[in-house]
């Protein structure tokens, strides 16, 4: 188990609070034991549960051009046939995962091609689980094409306490499928768009795992 390079800052900043606030209580409160020992076995708990958010697995990759591998740890939410509005403007089939404060969240690829579409939109916080959080809350949107000339729409998306997406997948760039494409602080979702007849492999409220779970296998491109 590693931890993930967006956490190095947060990580500091929690030690740095923890050293401020056991000094001011032992400069204040010099003869108060209970209470240092109270605030010893809280720093703890807040410090273990800020690292073990930005932990980053170690996983085995298997690569299948025909199957869509999980983007993120968490619950399956959505399965349903919509409207894909933004980029690919048809009808397709949504999943969504939901991620908790207590999962992994590395956001990975779920198919290798070319990214032919990146843009990041300023929006609100509402709970990941909203109906609108898709479209009104801050997300990210990146569009794979693979070998076949299948394309698939993935989308991570702030919730009320995830306030900072991260996104490395630019336009042009080549995506390898498990691999990392992002992370999202304090949980929240990702959205995921494929063609329609693919074969859906998971259930409405399953937990699946990111880079390991397959979503679906695709229909090829006619």
């Amino acid at each position: 188990m590693t931890i993930h390079k967006e956490g190095y800052s947060s990580i500091a900043l929690c030690v740095l609070f923890i050293f401020i606030l056991n000094a001011i209580i032992q400069y204040l409160l010099p003869d108060l034991n209970w209470l240092h020992w109270t605030i010893y076995f809280l720093s703890f708990v807040l410090f273990v549960i800020v690292l073990q958010f930005f932990r980053s697995p170690n996983i085995i990759l298997q690569r299948n051009d025909e199957q869509v591998i999980c983007p993120a740890d968490g619950k399956v939410v959505v399965i349903e046939e919509t409207e894909e509005t933004e980029f690919l403007k048809d009808r397709r089939i949504q999943i969504s995962v939901f991620m908790s404060p207590i999962n992994v969240h590395v956001n990975r690829n779920p198919i290798s091609g070319k990214v032919i579409f990146s843009k990041y939109h300023p929006g609100k916080f509402l709970v990941a689980w909203h109906p609108k959080s898709s479209t009104e809350n801050e997300r990210t949107t990146v569009v794979v094409e693979n070998s076949n000339g299948v394309s698939v729409l993935f989308r991570q998306i702030a919730g009320a306490l995830a306030r900072r997406i991260v996104c490395y997948s630019k336009e042009g760039d080549e995506a390898v499928q498990g691999e990392q494409f992002g992370f999202i602080k304090f949980g929240s979702r990702v959205d995921l768009f494929l063609p329609l007849g693919s074969e859906i492999n998971v259930e409405l409220n399953q937990m699946v795992k990111g880079g390991i779970t397959v979503l679906a296998h695709l229909k090829l491109a006619e």
